[in-house]
């Protein structure tokens, strides 16, 4: 379909949703529902909490643009009941989406793929577990570094364990790497340059990755070429493995020259100071034209 049949359709910006992400869903599909206006589209903002099926019946959408974050939006479940109710919507489908939220089938599949990601093991309450310190403990469901901890001591490893479980029955423990973190972003099957996460804290957790001034962001990322093409190649390797589409990013930490991959985003934040977004600024593009590519790509996984 072009942009000017598209621009007859009525456009949903699902948004909000009822996950602990729901404050950033909300800032990301803002942003982006603001922008669709700008380009003329037929839009409106969606904010699903409970009984969702019952708000987009209602509304009667053409196209769904997912700006939901973590749970009940970015792990399949709203993708599938997209399909069931036959609306196209952008982004990965619902195994894609399934398998990258899960933090413990990701890096089963990363392994599978032969991509290099940090050694780790799988908690379950009441099952014994061993991994070397340091390691870094976090839950196998969320987003935006929620419920995270860096165990350096004996003493430390229950307090991060209770805290993770406190969002999730499954937790990854994986080791920790002290090495700079970056991000690729792919946006329908082409990577963008990669971003540099610098936290003055040390730490990339939730204060410093949403309070303003505690981050800063480089991009493009300073790195040798090889380093470039090696990130590159593991995160188009996870982007076809997962079966992902739209916009997608892919974090990792450097170990030493070697990307190790630490997550996948299937939904990543979009406001305009996001890393996608910068990553797609640094082409020369502009925040609306992103948007307008993604929602290009809008369809029904089946």
């Amino acid at each position: 379909m072009d942009k000017g049949d598209l621009k007859k359709k009525k456009i949903g910006v699902l948004m909000g949703g009822i996950s602990s992400e729901r404050t950033i869903s909300l800032a990301s599909g803002k942003a982006v529902l603001e922008a669709l206006l700008r380009l003329g589209y037929r839009a409106v903002g969606l904010d699903l909490q409970e009984k969702a099926w019952e708000r987009l019946e209602k509304e009667a959408i053409d196209f769904a643009f997912i700006a939901l974050h973590g749970r009940w939006g970015e792990d399949g479940t709203m993708q599938g009941l997209l399909e069931i109710m036959g609306i196209p919507y952008t982004g990965s489908g619902v195994l894609g989406s399934a398998m990258a939220m899960d933090k413990c089938t990701m890096k089963l599949l990363l392994e599978a793929i032969h991509v290099p990601t940090p050694a780790y093991t799988v908690y379950e309450e009441g099952k014994p577990f061993s991994l070397p310190l340091p390691f870094i403990v976090k839950p196998a469901r969320e987003g935006s570094t929620i419920g995270i901890s860096i165990v350096r001591e004996e003493a430390a490893i229950q307090p991060a364990l209770s805290e993770a479980l406190r969002y999730d029955t499954k937790v990854l423990a994986e080791q920790y790497i002290p090495g700079r973190e970056i991000t690729v972003g792919v946006i329908n099957g082409q990577d963008l340059p990669i971003v540099e996460v610098r936290p003055q804290s040390g730490f990339y957790d939730f204060t410093a990755k949403y309070t303003k001034g505690m981050t800063d962001y480089i991009v493009p990322a300073p790195l040798s070429e090889t380093v470039v093409e090696a990130a590159r190649r593991s995160a188009l390797a996870v982007w076809d493995a997962f079966q992902l589409a739209g916009c997608a990013r892919i974090d990792m930490i450097l170990d030493g020259d070697t990307p190790l991959i630490i997550d996948a985003n299937t939904s990543p934040g979009m406001t305009e100071t996001s890393l996608v977004p910068k990553a797609w600024g640094c082409l020369g593009k502009t925040f609306d034209g992103l948007v307008e590519e993604i929602l290009m790509g809008a369809k029904l996984s089946a």
